[in-house]
């Protein structure tokens, strides 16, 4: 009877007892055979997955990624133009490795070099275009360590322009990820990362794109393989989906198939767990307010539209909103002065802040100031 009674207070427990209190949830994760690997979401930089991202190793011709970002900004500044035709030197007809063939004095236009490089990864037409923007490939290898030094890429020290293996040559996971996330902010970019298979010199090369996910992963948009003996099997995988936008970062796989295994693992993760949350800004972040002391008593306010944040899929994610606004404002007031701030929280922790500003000036009222309002007003009679 007793042996009845404690299993029937079990039962009655097991079923009282709420079922989150057996089923806790586990933070969904990523198994890599990658030694180094990042998965970053593109419009707010937030790292959504690491594994040893700040590790110093070499990536092969992911290094075109930083080549590609001084081209990209060398035809934003009208350095250079696709239409302009440039001649390949003899160092750069030298290179090994994955090339287009370049014969010494040879001419290509920008456009072509471009999609040499992103597309089948030509060591030789990224020395041209290195060649073209900087002069020689040393100066413009000079222009790729301080770009990365701006970007704040701390783990990265670039030896040459196409990442043919040499002592020194290293970079991070995460670096890589800042460098490609740098890139992808020139959509024309895209042109030739998507391309999977195309031609130069009239149809006589073909181009077939190294990049393999365009072929099989939805939503693919590029970015850049690697491979070397040095740096193993590397690639920085672009993707998007329904607004979300991921960059993921794999570093010394021992084959291709582990590459692109790893990567399309960590785009499969990013867009099952995360989704872009479009930011409202509160209403009174904009409206007018009062003034005291001042020739006019209206002050208009300005605000930056937030833009968005990521929140995870499965878990309770809330964004909430505290709007700040100075109580009392007195003139003078200069126009931008700061008059309070928006900010952005996501589960108790603040993911944005966006400043509160004067939309105008409001001078202080004196009786000089009176007089000489006074005094424009009659003259307009």
């Amino acid at each position: 009877m007793f042996k009845k009674l404690i299993s029937f207070m079990l039962i009655i427990a097991v079923l009282t007892t709420p079922v989150c209190a057996f089923a806790k949830a586990e933070k969904p994760t990523v198994i890599l055979s990658s030694p180094a690997a990042v998965l970053m979401e593109a419009e707010t930089g937030k790292i959504l997955f690491e594994k040893n991202k700040d590790e110093k190793r070499a990536c092969a011709s992911i290094t075109k990624v930083m080549t590609l970002l001084l081209v990209m900004e060398a035809l934003e500044n009208g350095k250079i133009k696709l239409t302009d035709t440039l001649t390949a030197s003899e160092h750069a007809a030298s290179m090994g490795g994955s090339d287009i063939w370049l014969e010494p004095n040879e001419k290509m236009s920008v456009d072509d070099l471009i999609k040499a490089t992103a597309v089948a990864s030509a060591n030789d037409a990224a020395v041209v275009l290195a060649e073209a923007i900087s002069g020689s490939e040393e100066a413009f290898v000079a222009e790729m360590n301080k770009r990365g030094k701006a970007l704040g890429m701390k783990n990265t020290t670039f030896k040459n322009c196409n990442g043919l293996d040499e002592k020194g040559h290293l970079t991070s996971a995460n670096d890589v990820a800042v460098m490609s996330r740098e890139l992808i902010k020139y959509p024309k970019i895209f042109d030739y990362t998507s391309i999977w298979i195309d031609n130069l010199r009239g149809g006589k090369t073909q181009l077939v794109n190294t990049n393999k996910l365009l072929k099989t992963y939805n939503g693919i948009t590029g970015l850049k393989t690697g491979t070397t003996g040095e740096a193993g099997c590397c690639i920085s995988a672009t993707a998007k989906r329904d607004g979300l936008s991921l960059i993921a970062v794999v570093l010394g796989c021992d084959s291709g198939k582990e590459r692109f295994k790893d990567a399309a693992s960590l785009l499969d993760y990013g867009f099952a767990n995360f989704a872009v949350e479009k930011l409202k800004l509160p209403k009174q972040a904009t409206e007018d307010i009062k003034v005291e002391g001042g020739m006019d008593d209206t002050l208009h306010l300005k605000c930056p539209q937030p833009g968005n944040t990521i929140v995870g899929r499965m878990a309770s994610d809330k964004v909430t909103t505290e709007c700040k606004i100075k109580k009392e404002v007195k003139a003078p007031v200069k126009k931008g002065d700061r008059m309070g701030e928006v900010n952005y929280y996501l589960n108790g922790e603040i993911v944005k802040t966006c400043p509160i500003t004067a939309g105008n000036s409001i001078e202080k009222m004196t009786f000089g100031t009176v007089l000489n309002k006074l005094f424009n007003s009659l003259l307009e009679l």
